[in-house]
């Protein structure tokens, strides 16, 4: 028993003279920081298409049996002081990026990105052959002009301000129906009916009486009374005229002396009937809609604009109207007004056209091709669509660097050309290179390898408490201890 406790001893003489191995097990975070740093000195070996094969030495993967390529350290392999700034980010946001140091929009300081990171992922390196059997084609980010053509179909519609309504104020029998056709083309006077209504006649009479009762009184000496006769004439005028009765009308009831038992409708306006709801000896009651007249001189052409075509579309633009059903016949007009609401079953926005019809070669609820000339949108930077990964929440792009090196870059995009080309508003700079194929397969490498660098990093033990030392180690190694543990530590050296 006694030579296993000078062993003991020894050990414990020889940890306090030569204090710097154990120390430095102490601030390695003990046996498993010390053993993490010494396998991260190894160098790793892995496939580039199963980035989740990593060994010790070279071979072949096998589960495509490739070549292994070295598996690259997360820092890179160089130090703080070796490491080149490419650009700088804002904080808050990754797509805000400068090639040189500032504020971003928030106030924010501006911060480094490293040649070894990325604000999209993690990056990707890959050997040339690899590359190469991938199909990976590169573009290079430019400044272009970007224009569309909006092209469309519209519903050719009557101009709201141009419908008008005809009714009568009156309930009565229709007795004779002058214009008698929908689509017949009416001036403006001209009769659209007659009505017999009693109502009328006695309005006629008690008008005529107060114009007799007015003429017998007018040389009266008493103020009051021809007054009060005027006033009277003046509202049995003012109800025929509420009856639509016009100067007319009530001047030849002033010469005839005759009450006339049929009501004459005028047009009030010029145009064609687009509805007709009364026949001829029909009972009409007041307020009920007799016909529709609309004015299709000038007319509005609808055109539906499906939402991501809005960017490019904005009043006052210049547009072609083509007549398919009259030999392809172009007309121009200009967009004059764009609604605010989307249409629920079509999902489309109303463009309005206003277009003369002098002809009415337009007719409504014709079909027509339309064509926008939306306004060219100058020294965009710009890369082809097919260069933006879109997960729903970000936009990605692949930025080619040099080492066969890719780097996943978080985008934010503007309007798009018919030609296949998207404006990027943020987060590239000029003459950057940018991946067109093959992104899903190096986007896929860069969430392996983010995932692999995030199960390779060595756990980080707990911090020592303050104040805790060797020297209290020891004296807890040589405090009284039960009976039972003096017996397991002399079983430990027998």
């Amino acid at each position: 028993m006694i030579r296993p406790r000078i062993l003991l001893l020894s050990l414990l003489t020889l940890s306090l003279v030569l204090p710097a191995p154990f120390a430095h097990l102490h601030r390695g975070h003990g046996t498993e920081g010390w053993l993490s740093s010494a396998f991260a000195a190894e160098q790793k070996y892995t496939c580039g298409m199963h980035p989740m094969i990593v060994v010790d030495e070279p071979g072949l993967c096998p589960i495509c049996g490739m070549d292994l390529v070295p598996l690259e350290p997360a820092g890179g392999g160089k130090s703080a002081g070796e490491r080149k700034i490419r650009y700088w980010v804002a904080p808050m946001d990754p797509t805000y990026i400068r090639d040189e140091p500032g504020k971003s929009p928030m106030g924010m300081d501006l911060v480094p990105v490293y040649e070894d990171e990325a604000t999209g992922g993690v990056i990707v390196t890959i050997d040339p052959v690899t590359v190469q059997n991938m199909g990976v084609r590169t573009v290079r980010a430019e400044k272009r002009t970007l224009q569309r053509t909006v092209r469309t179909v519209g519903n050719v519609v009557p101009m709201e301000p141009r419908q008008f309504s005809v009714n009568s104020k009156v309930n009565g029998w229709v007795e004779t129906l002058h214009v008698n056709e929908t689509g017949q083309r009416v001036q403006r006077g001209q009769k659209l009916l007659e009505i017999y209504s009693p109502e009328l006649v006695t309005a006629q009479q008690e008008y005529l009486l107060a114009l007799a009762n007015f003429e017998a009184v007018r040389q009266s000496p008493f103020a009051d009374i021809v007054d009060g006769a005027r006033r009277l004439l003046e509202a049995s005028r003012s109800r025929l005229a509420y009856w639509d009765i016009t100067d007319g009308q009530i001047a030849a009831l002033e010469e005839s002396r005759q009450p006339r038992r049929t009501l004459t409708l005028h047009a009030g306006h010029r145009g064609i009937v687009m509805l007709k709801n009364v026949e001829s000896g029909m009972f009409v009651k007041g307020g009920v809609e007799l016909f529709k007249i609309a004015d299709i001189g000038k007319v509005w052409v609808m055109a539906d604009i499906y939402e991501y075509e809005l960017p490019w579309v904005k009043a006052g633009q210049p547009a072609e109207i083509v007549l398919p059903f009259v030999g392809g016949k172009t007309v121009r007009g200009v967009v004059s007004f764009i609604y605010p609401f989307v249409e629920p079953k079509t999902r489309t926005v109303k463009a309005r056209i206003e277009l003369d019809n002098p002809e009415y070669e337009l007719k409504p609820d014709m079909y027509v091709n339309v064509r926008i000339h939306s306004d060219p949108v100058r020294e965009a930077l710009a890369v082809p669509v097919e260069a933006v990964l879109r997960s729903g929440e970000k936009e990605t792009v692949f930025v080619a660097l040099d080492g066969g090196r890719f780097e996943p870059r978080l985008v934010r995009t503007g309007v798009q050309n018919q030609e296949g080309y998207v404006q990027v508003l943020q987060g590239l700079m000029p003459g950057e290179a940018v991946v067109t194929s093959a992104q899903f397969m190096l986007d896929s490498e860069s969430k392996l390898k983010a995932a692999v660098q995030k199960m390779m990093q060595p756990q980080q033990a707990p911090a020592a408490p303050a104040g805790a030392g060797s020297k209290g180690d020891l004296d807890d190694l040589f405090e009284d201890k039960p009976a039972g543990k003096k017996e397991n530590l002399d079983d430990l050296f027998r």
